[in-house]
């Protein structure tokens, strides 16, 4: 049973969240909190495998509500959910250690597979979404690491940023998905980054990757 905790200042929409989440066999709302200050308690007592955050919400946002999730020795997977897909607030969510998006108009369905998805420590990545968001940035982030990839390890993280598997990647290099997976993990080592969103805005916020 994956348990899941709902942030959101609007009751409404937690309680639509809920009643989704709730008709599934396999997972269960085991929180909520009409604030990113109520988020950190919840989550510390129930220990929950995802977190549904809205960025917006009165005192403590969702961004700081994540920072503060991540920094936990077991953080939970953290999943934004969103009005718009264009606001700044996801990409900070995202920057601050968020492993995906949703839109609140998203159906049912969808919902619910992005939360076993990222609960099995996938990705969810929306690579025009980020890069639309990432084009209104100047880089200006340093990040070591880009200078300690290899020329294929640059190549895979360039077509990470377009969104493409592990399979995806090895057809277009001709290489073995095993041989990608390996440098998909170096990429993820080097960068610092937790995830492919992580290693995805690490690309364009450095300037390696130019989201034009």
């Amino acid at each position: 049973m994956l348990k899941v905790v709902i942030a959101d200042d609007e009751d409404l929409i937690r309680t639509g969240l809920r009643i989704i989440v709730d008709s599934e066999q396999d997972l269960t709302v085991v929180g909520e909190a009409a604030d990113g200050a109520e988020v950190l308690p919840v989550v510390r007592r129930e220990h929950p495998d995802v977190v549904l955050m809205d960025v917006r919400m009165p005192r403590v946002d969702g961004i700081q509500a994540t920072r503060q999730l991540v920094a936990l020795p077991e953080p939970p997977k953290v999943l934004v959910v969103t009005t718009f897909e264009n606001d700044d607030y996801v990409y900070d969510a995202l920057r601050a250690g968020a492993n995906g998006f949703l839109l609140k108009r998203t159906r049912p369905d969808d919902l619910v597979r992005a939360i076993r998805v990222v609960a099995a420590n996938d990705t969810l990545l929306f690579p025009a979404a980020i890069r639309e968001l990432a084009a209104r940035r100047r880089p200006a982030t340093e990040v070591p690491g880009i200078g300690r990839l290899t020329g294929r390890e640059g190549d895979v993280l360039r077509l990470m940023t377009r969104g493409l598997s592990n399979g995806e990647i090895a057809a277009e290099l001709v290489v073995s998905q095993e041989t990608v997976k390996t440098h998909v993990g170096n990429v993820l080592t080097k960068l610092g980054a937790r995830d492919r969103t992580q290693a995805v805005i690490a690309a364009y916020e450095s300037g390696f990757v130019s989201p034009g």
